[in-house]
């Protein structure tokens, strides 16, 4: 499957930005879909995950301010964010991971799929 993630941007504290991933190739109802950042320096971490069935898992510092969902018609996911902080700045990905590979959803080494990455800056 390949994605493409899109969507970023420069946007000021409190601000909101709707990122979005479009998958081609295969149809990812039946994947575990995921939402990753890394900021200049740090690991890539796991910001959210929605799974084939819409169970979602947030990060504790995004709680109450992202949204995940998918669109399996579409083959879209996204990711809204809202309540921006300097501190959401960073590259954001969307993965893919097979329900039927190895590995729990909230490591990034059982993701097999990766796009190609969208800048997210948030101003202070």
């Amino acid at each position: 499957v390949q994605l493409q993630a899109s969507g970023g941007g420069l946007v000021q504290t409190g601000g909101s930005l709707r990122l979005s991933c479009a998958a081609s190739g295969r149809a990812i109802s039946s994947y575990y879909m995921g939402w990753f950042r890394q900021a200049p320096g740090k690991e890539r971490e796991l910001v959210a995950a929605i799974s084939s069935d819409d169970m979602t898992y947030y990060a504790d510092s995004v709680k109450g301010r992202f949204t995940i969902s998918r669109d399996n018609v579409k083959n879209m996911v996204y990711l809204q964010m809202n309540s921006l902080k300097p501190e959401d700045t960073a590259v954001y990905y969307c993965a893919a991971k097979s329900i039927y590979s190895s590995g729990s959803y909230y490591y990034k080494f059982s993701y097999g799929y990766w796009g190609q990455g969208t800048q997210v800056t948030v101003s202070s």
